[in-house]
């Protein structure tokens, strides 16, 4: 991840070139060469640049890792109170809850529109498959936070055991095997 000591870097080599650009559209003018116009765009262009780095590198990235969370895929977000990740079956207990925390977090945003809701609604879902060329999505978990306020630590999060179970003892079923016929 880009971090903003990497940005004042990147605004710096980029000042540097629009400075050049700069003076090769000057000897263009001063030439008349015919594309000191080009090199008058040219030189907008990398001063715009130039400035979107610079104020990159002023504003401070956060992201917060919570210890013990896994890779998770958010397979459904709508901008608004709503967004569903995808989490492997196999998801221990501390690590679900751990997958959660860090996807309230990551997933909060002040730009989201709340359509009368107040909260932000996280669903956890596994892709199982019950029976041979039958894929079925089993939800096992949701976390609940505030929709407005990012320093809001209440997190309402609730696990479904049997249905994460169920989700664990149908994966381990084809895993077993999907590896017999993986020796045969």
């Amino acid at each position: 991840m880009s971090t903003t000591l990497d940005f004042i870097v990147a605004a710096k080599w980029a000042g540097i070139a629009t400075v050049a650009s700069a003076a090769i559209a000057a000897l263009g003018f001063l030439f008349q060469w015919g594309i000191r116009f080009r090199l008058v765009g040219v030189t907008g262009f990398m001063g715009v640049l130039t400035a979107g780095l610079f104020a990159l590198g002023l504003v401070p990235f956060t992201r917060t890792q919570i210890p013990g969370s896994i890779h998770y895929t958010v397979v459904f977000d709508n901008g608004g109170p709503q967004a569903v990740i995808a989490l492997p079956p196999e998801v221990t207990d501390d690590q679900l809850t751990a997958t959660l925390k860090q996807a309230a977090s990551d997933l909060f945003s002040p730009g989201r529109v709340g359509r009368g809701d107040t909260e932000l609604s996280i669903r956890a879902r596994s892709l199982v498959h019950p029976d041979p060329k039958v894929t079925r999505p089993l939800y096992f978990a949701e976390v609940k936070r505030s929709l407005f306020n990012r320093e809001d630590d209440t997190l309402d999060i609730r696990i479904d055991s049997e249905k994460l179970a169920l989700a664990r003892q149908i994966a381990g079923v084809n895993l077993e095997e999907s590896g017999k016929s993986q020796r045969e």
